[in-house]
């Protein structure tokens, strides 16, 4: 396969759940610094790690990659995840590949920050049989350039996914959300809660957003707030939206918490917008169980399809 680094992540996961060998090309011949990434690598090593028999052969400018994936095993693994992605970037292809282990996944992800734009389950738990002992539990938050944050990440073994029928997404009866704080003032915090919440009570007044202000060990690296809203529908229908300050070392311009604040509340407003029974970070993931359900029929209402889930 000649397509360089596009979809390097849906293609090596397709590959494991296949079981089969993938070659990737030609990547990033192009450009000044040739070949996979860090993060790219790191999320090899990562399959490498949940995985029983994988052969990585890698060439010397990192421009061609052989991926022989071995049986899915899962159990209990550590993993340090690189600084140029964000926590959902590795937590995603837990969750997908979690489900078809040997083993249960019992997962610590470290060293890893909260992105733009993160993985949420959501709605997709509704393909699972046994989700009660799903879990997620979030150790250390942390935040960009330098992250330090620490997630422990439980799914347990699914024999088979359950077919599901959702077309209508329902009535919007209530939001919630948590506002951090992490090494700043927990002002912020409240700062971003009082400016989310005067935008989102113009629409419905069951809205509880939480702080969640976070000092020492328990605040990673980095100085930073961020806030996530999720809203519930009456059909258990979730959106989700969540937005991070700026890192001023990077020549971005600095975050105002009320313009954070009101960014994630116009973003949550824009994903119900959208409609649909899944959000647009979860399409991809809801067509793939989808795909790997029985052979009774799954009908989803999506919204328009997102760049990933179109090439998914």
């Amino acid at each position: 396969m000649c397509y360089g680094c596009n979809f390097f992540r849906q293609r090596l996961l397709l590959s494991v759940l296949s079981c089969k060998a993938v070659r990737i090309s030609e990547i990033r011949i192009l450009e000044d610094e040739p070949g996979l990434k860090e993060y790219e690598v790191s999320l090899v090593r990562l399959l490498d790690k949940i995985t029983n028999g994988t052969i990585v052969e890698l060439n010397e400018t990192g421009t061609s990659l052989y991926f022989q994936p071995g049986l899915l095993y899962g159990g209990s693994i550590e993993h340090e995840c690189s600084l140029q992605r964000g926590i959902g970037y590795y937590l995603e292809v837990l969750f997908m590949l979690g489900l078809f282990c040997k083993k249960p996944l019992h997962a610590t992800l470290t060293r890893c920050h909260k992105p733009f734009k993160d993985f949420y389950a959501g709605n997709n738990e509704k393909f699972i049989y046994n989700d009660e002992n799903l879990d997620l539990q979030i150790k250390k938050r942390g935040m960009r350039p330098l992250g330090g944050g620490e997630i422990v990440f439980k799914c347990p073994v699914g024999k088979q996914l359950r077919p599901i029928q959702l077309c209508d997404s329902g009535m919007i009866k209530r939001i919630r959300g948590t506002a951090y704080a992490l090494r700043v003032s927990p002002a912020m915090a409240n700062r971003i809660v009082d400016k989310a919440k005067g935008v989102l009570l113009n629409f419905l007044p069951d809205i509880y957003i939480s702080t969640d202000p976070r000092k020492g060990k328990q605040s990673g690296n980095s100085p930073g707030f961020g806030v996530h809203l999720t809203a519930e529908t009456t059909n258990g229908t979730i959106y989700s939206a969540e937005q991070v300050s700026n890192v001023v070392t990077n020549g971005e311009d600095p975050s105002l918490p009320e313009d954070l604040g009101e960014a994630a509340a116009q973003r949550l407003l824009y994903e119900i917008y959208l409609g649909g029974v899944v959000d647009s970070t979860s399409q991809s993931l809801a067509i793939l169980f989808m795909a790997l359900g029985q052979k009774d029929v799954s009908k989803i209402v999506t919204g328009p399809l997102t760049d990933c889930a179109i090439g998914f």
